[in-house]
């Protein structure tokens, strides 16, 4: 039972949609049993809802030698806590001091080298050589990560001119995709160390970097990527379009900012493998210094990347629902659950849009059936 995903959240829940079950209640007589279907989806909703639970770490089948806890755990083995033991050594003593050793590297050729060609004219050997300064320097922050990554399908690689979407697990996403090949980088204005870096990189590459005050502006946004996009002589931009990091198990729902700049949409799917490493990024918990030490002392980092065919906007389909298509596309081929919530909800509390939308379907089920049972009991009384 351990072994499937059914079993591996707190409680076990029927899956049947709540459309479904709402429209086989109709199908009798108004009974007030029916508000235990509402009362059930109630109590689900506070031991374990679906939403809050694809911010926290996924649980594993099986424990793998790195976060210690006395959860669930009623016999302690000696031999096990040696074994243990062991690992924190070789993790903190041996590959903890390697893996910053290479980061370093990484990160000062990557500031050395980017501010180095973007002194060069625009030329198409500057952007050769800009190409082999990412890759190179993504390579080396992967190899600090002790990355192991099995790209399929590489012949669906975005090509330039068009627009990249993944899901998002972690910051390092960006570099496990830029470790097969140069994208141009969508995001925000950032200080301190990865200020620097984005400077730097946005003079060998055009990179699409916005103010804060600029961000909340969406037209503005827009128009600056499909400039970017306009161009088929760029680099294909790289955009996650839940806008937060899920856990490695969902999709979550997509911007359609994304989806309306036009152009060719690449999407790609990205799957770790969490026995050797947690890559998930609850920043909710951990600071960024605090998330790369978890990373850098763990096992390895090891993931999956599928390329998927490119993706257009399909006459007569709107920006939401072409989202939502390519959202579903990513879930099936990285075997991810499909979320219609807003990833917005891990800092953000529930719209009353999506409250008054459950509170209709309940309403509705009362009346209609309500009004039925009256029907049904004046012709008996006739």
């Amino acid at each position: 039972m351990l072994k499937t995903p059914a079993a591996n959240g707190i409680i076990e829940r029927d899956e049947t949609p709540m459309e479904k079950e709402i429209a086989r209640l109709h199908r009798v007589n108004f009974e007030f049993s029916d508000i235990f279907y509402f009362c059930r989806k109630g109590f689900e909703a506070i031991v374990e809802d679906e939403v809050t639970q694809r911010f926290s770490s996924e649980e594993l089948v099986s424990w793998n030698l790195l976060t210690r806890t006395n959860v669930n755990f009623h016999y302690i083995s000696l031999r096990l806590s040696i074994v243990w033991g062991i690992g924190v050594i070789v993790r903190y003593c041996f590959l903890l001091p390697l893996r910053f050793t290479l980061a370093a590297i990484g990160i000062t050729s990557m500031i050395v080298g980017t501010t180095m060609v973007g002194q060069l004219p625009n030329s198409s050997v500057k952007n050769y050589l800009s190409e082999v300064v990412h890759l190179t320097c993504s390579r080396i922050l992967v190899r600090a990560l002790s990355g192991t990554i099995h790209y399929h399908n590489k012949e669906n690689k975005p090509q330039k001119g068009g627009i990249c979407v993944a899901n998002h697990t972690s910051p390092i996403d960006a570099i496990i995709l830029t470790n097969d090949g140069c994208y141009a980088m969508v995001g925000q204005v950032h200080g301190g160390l990865m200020g620097v870096i984005q400077r730097a990189a946005v003079k060998a590459c055009p990179h699409v970097w916005f103010e804060r005050s600029e961000m909340k502006d969406r037209l503005l946004v827009t128009k600056r990527l499909r400039e970017h996009v306009a161009d088929k002589s760029k680099l294909p931009i790289l955009i996650f379009p839940e806008g937060t990091c899920i856990n490695n198990t969902s999709v979550m729902m997509f911007k359609k900012g994304s989806f309306e700049i036009g152009g060719t949409i690449y999407p790609v799917a990205i799957k770790y493998d969490p026995q050797f490493g947690d890559a998930f990024w609850n920043s909710s918990k951990y600071n960024i210094v605090s998330y790369l030490l978890r990373i850098m002392t763990s096992w390895a980092i090891v993931c999956n990347v599928w390329y998927m065919p490119p993706m257009v906007r399909k006459e007569g389909e709107d920006a939401v629902q072409f989202a939502n298509r390519v959202r579903s596309a990513i879930a099936r081929q990285g075997g991810l659950t499909e979320l219609p919530w807003d990833g917005g909800l891990k800092r953000a509390k529930v719209k009353d849009t999506f409250k008054e939308e459950q509170q209709k379907n309940y309403s509705k089920m009362l009346v209609r059936n309500g009004s039925i049972g009256s029907l049904s009991t004046g012709t008996e009384s006739d």
